[in-house]
């Protein structure tokens, strides 16, 4: 009969202390077990899931989240309704952490669970695996008819930034729930350039001020100056955290016809929006801009004083530069 070393019986030890009619036996197990834990481990994890103490449950998950065998999802996917908020979380963490092809069979099956949680979860899971099958899933689940799984779909095609996906995440832009139009629009940024300008453009008189100003956003990263219309009314905006971003777009698209409607930012009550109208003008490098700056730069709000001062610096140096060109 051949005995087993220190550190195998130790193993065994721990594995059999699993079943012990204590949970908080069963519960130091499990934290011990934690430096040794190998796949020999498994089916007494497994079945540690279905462990009628939540703290079981949850040190169960953690180890399997550790070793990665794509054979703990299925019981994982169940812990996503478990009676206990930290027993889901944990779960909902271990899911993000899998790779390889197997799991992602186990991932995309899923996505047709009863549960719009579960569902919601396995897509976010399926983010960081980024296999292509997951694709054609992914598109059929934006149109589920629950809005936070619509959600997650938009967000992981955003991340995957699949080319086949542009076209059904342009429907997104018209779902009815906010948050969706929302993270349709970032999701889209990814896939920038002149085809989606007007879809971005049309976003600026979204019905919900997150959507517009998502839009204000991503327009100022397209580079394309046909947005600069748009942003300039979109200054205009009922909300200041709109107008507060329009602004910065317009800056980072140099955009010299804005600069009336920038410096007339520099007197309103807000100072986010005092701030981030001597940013843009400085990013213009608007020399008309230089005496209202200085007046700014005595402004009550140290940021915005702080932002006068950047702008007139900005405008100080490219007047330096021409100088020296002429």
């Amino acid at each position: 009969m051949t005995s087993m070393s220190g550190p195998e019986y130790v193993r065994e030890e721990l594995l059999r202390r699993l079943r012990d009619p204590d949970p908080r036996e069963r519960q130091v197990a499990l934290t011990e077990l934690s430096d040794s834990v190998d796949q020999d481990a498994m089916e007494p994890l497994l079945v540690s899931l279905r462990d009628p103490d939540p703290v079981v449950r949850r040190l169960a998950v953690e180890l399997l989240e550790e070793l990665g065998d794509a054979r703990a999802i299925a019981g994982l996917i169940e812990l996503l309704l478990d009676p206990d908020a930290t027993v889901q979380g944990a779960a909902r963490a271990a899911l993000r952490e899998f790779r390889g092809a197997e799991a992602a069979t186990a991932l995309i099956a899923a996505i047709e669970h009863a549960d719009p949680a579960v569902r919601s979860s396995v897509i976010v899971g399926l983010r960081e695996i980024k296999d292509a099958r997951s694709a054609r899933p992914l598109i059929d689940a934006l149109g589920d008819a629950d809005g936070g799984v619509r959600r997650e779909a938009v967000i992981t095609l955003g991340y995957l930034r699949l080319a086949d996906a542009v076209d059904p995440l342009r429907t997104r832009l018209s779902d009815p729930e906010e948050s969706v139009r929302r993270v349709a629009v970032g999701a889209l940024s990814f896939f920038t350039g002149p085809a989606l300008l007007q879809d971005f453009l049309s976003c600026l008189t979204d019905s919900a001020w997150q959507v517009r100003r998502e839009a204000a956003i991503v327009l100022g990263r397209t580079a394309l100056s046909a947005a600069i219309p748009g942003l300039r009314t979109a200054l205009a905006d009922e909300y200041w955290q709109v107008r507060k971003v329009a602004a910065e777009s317009l800056g980072r698209l140099h955009a010299a016809a804005a600069v009336p409607d920038l410096l007339e930012l520099l007197s309103s009550d807000h100072a986010d929006l005092r701030k981030a109208g001597a940013g843009a003008l400085g990013e213009i490098r608007a020399s008309r801009a230089v005496t209202a700056l200085r007046a700014l730069s005595q402004d009550p709000d140290v940021e915005v004083r702080k932002a006068a001062v950047r702008a007139l610096e900005a405008i100080g140096r490219s007047s330096d530069h021409s100088s020296e060109e002429n």
